[in-house]
């Protein structure tokens, strides 16, 4: 196999309500989501006296139905529930699990804060300052109004939120049965991203960091408007592929595990710059990220979709006027508009 290609050691995933052992003590469970993304890949790693879960599914009645025989199934309780970050396929059945095993929850400070805004609608965030953003960055008034319609979604993937938890650091290091691991904080994706590394088995548990076909999505909140999202996540890419040997196992939340580790982030970097080039050279004129949504999106968006695309598409923007590649402006209509610099003669 090409060293420029991803090598897939375990070419099919666990059934929904069972689990596939990974490495000894290392063992890799499928939940379904309710989107075109229709999974995401939870992990138990295996402690003195139990388990630890890496992430919890979306709150759905089928993922529930799935954690009630994986939970019959376990010889050993969960002892520690681990939350790489806020989004609801991730923090969505926290609550409802430990009840269930009585697990303390582990999280970074910045994505259980951002969780309980967002749930909340509190500090910028939620429904309503979203819509705003978006108004703002001129997304049509049908995508607008599905939006407004549908209300505060991650409420319908999250049922309740903890109210303690136990804060991770960058750094931080984990001890279980067959090694340590060390928290990875990453950033763009979300605001305090939490993967995790075991140097002693040679594995990396990306959660949605790196992922091996599809590239995750970086997205600018409306509580940070000017933020350099794609800034942060390609630093935060680099830093992973220096960090990690050639060699190393990555566990991803969605898609089939993969080694390649720097051959991806190097994938990912070049599609992302062939992004920016292609919104660069569609802003001879000002436009707004709503009208470049068909640029990056050619494709049918469904309400979901198109808010990840408004953030994406705002995330690509802001690196480029950071980067003195596009003027901002607004309109005679309030709307945000962008225009190429031309380089300097």
């Amino acid at each position: 196999m090409s060293s420029s290609a991803p090598e897939y050691p375990f070419p099919k995933p666990p059934e929904s309500g069972q689990w596939l052992e990974v490495l000894p003590g290392l063992r890799w469970l499928r939940m379904p989501l309710p989107f075109a993304l229709d999974h995401i890949n939870l992990w138990l790693v295996r402690e003195d006296e139990g388990w630890m879960l890496v992430d919890t599914g979306y709150a759905l009645p089928q993922v529930r139905e799935a954690w009630e025989s994986i939970l019959a199934q376990l010889q050993e309780p969960i002892t520690r529930i681990l939350v790489t970050h806020f989004h609801p396929d991730h923090m969505g059945l926290v609550t409802w699990l430990q009840a269930r095993t009585g697990a303390p929850l582990l999280i970074t400070a910045g994505e259980f804060l951002t969780a309980h805004a967002v749930w909340h609608e509190v500090g910028g965030h939620g429904p309503g300052p979203m819509v705003a953003q978006f108004r703002e960055h001129g997304l049509h008034a049908a995508g607008l109004e599905a939006l407004e319609t549908r209300g505060n979604s991650y409420r319908k993937g999250v049922d309740a939120l903890p109210q303690t938890y136990e804060r991770l650091l960058e750094g931080d290091s984990l001890k279980t049965r067959d090694g340590d691991w060390q928290v990875l904080c990453g950033y763009g994706h979300s605001p305090e991203h939490a993967s995790l590394y075991c140097a002693k088995q040679g594995v990396l548990i990306s959660g949605d960091m790196l992922l091996p076909r599809i590239s995750t999505n970086i997205s600018v909140f409306a509580v940070t408007p000017h933020a350099d999202a794609l800034g942060l996540y390609l630093d935060s890419l680099d830093r992973l592929s220096r960090q990690m040997p050639r060699d190393t196992l990555v566990l991803p939340s969605h898609g089939l595990p993969f080694r390649g580790v720097q051959a991806r982030v190097e994938a990912l970097k070049a599609h992302h710059e062939t992004r920016l080039r292609l919104l660069e050279e569609n802003c001879e004129s000002p436009m707004s990220a709503g009208e470049l949504l068909t640029t990056l999106f050619p494709r049918a968006l469904d309400t979901h979709q198109t808010m990840f695309a408004m953030g994406e598409a705002i995330a690509h923007l802001n690196h480029l006027e950071k980067a003195g590649r596009l003027r901002p402006s607004v309109d005679a209509e309030g709307k945000i508009r962008y225009l190429r610099v031309s380089p300097a003669n």
